[in-house]
């Protein structure tokens, strides 16, 4: 096995679609599909958790929480989260989860936050920018909502495996390319179109530093244990405790 997607996948094309990203179709099987799966269950979240550390009393935004599963990581750590995705449906299926409480909004990420200046110690910012065409905007809203010195942790698709992958398929990318890839989900009996745009390290690590970031962690981390005997066909042909699926970084402010 060379590599991992992130979602049950359909059909991967080039074209842009006039309606893509359509989360509040399949809110329902998406949750369901995260609860459990090998990429976000035993590899993702928990790395992502690691990587936070000690979390207790720390202000955290969840941006593009979805369905609230690290939302109520954090929060059972002892950090006081705010919640923002820009699926309505998605946020019904938090609400659901973490409580009528939850600190939870619709917002679109390509746009500013509803938040003050220095309000958060943490943004956390989960498998959501590889959603975005320009990361620059969203990277400049999130260090304005964070404090002096606070931290960005982010997970993305890692660039090489979408390259990968569409090589794999038969295709000839452009790795140093932004470029735009279109898949298509189906979970719950519900099919939505969904679209990335990938791009080369160089990318991701300029835009952190246009943003005024101080890249702390580059990261590519192992499964959890318990995840080879959850997941034996899967992982059967990888030998170590790595696969190549998300690219993870720890980011300060500067």
């Amino acid at each position: 096995m060379a590599c991992m997607s992130a979602t049950p996948e359909k059909h991967i094309e080039t074209a842009a679609s006039s309606r893509v990203n359509d989360y509040d179709r399949i809110a329902e099987g998406y949750t369901a599909e995260n609860e459990t799966s090998l990429v976000n269950a035993y590899y993702e979240r928990p790395a992502m958790l690691e990587l936070a550390g000690d979390v207790a009393g720390r202000r955290i935004l969840d941006a593009g929480c979805g369905s609230g599963p690290l939302f109520a990581a954090l929060r059972d750590r002892g950090a006081i989260v705010s919640g923002v995705d820009a699926s309505a449906g998605m946020l019904e299926m938090a609400r659901r989860r973490l409580g009528d409480d939850a600190d939870l909004r619709v917002v679109d990420l390509a746009g500013p936050l509803p938040f003050e200046d220095g309000a958060f110690d943490d943004v956390v910012a989960s498998l959501v920018l590889h959603y975005l065409e320009d990361w620059g905007p969203t990277l400049a809203e999130m260090r304005r909502v964070l404090r002096p010195g606070g931290r960005l942790l982010v997970s993305v698709d890692h660039p090489y495996m979408s390259t990968l992958m569409q090589h794999m398929a038969g295709e000839k990318p452009t790795y140093f390319a932004i470029r735009n890839r279109v898949e298509e989900w189906t979970m719950g009996g519900q099919t939505a179109r969904m679209s990335f745009w990938d791009r080369p390290l160089h990318a991701m690590t300029d835009a952190f530093a246009a943003a005024g970031f101080r890249i702390c962690v580059i990261s590519e981390p192992p499964f959890v244990p318990e995840a080879r005997e959850l997941f034996p066909e899967e992982l059967r042909e990888i030998t170590g405790a790595r696969f190549l699926s998300f690219l993870f970084f720890v980011l300060e402010v500067g």
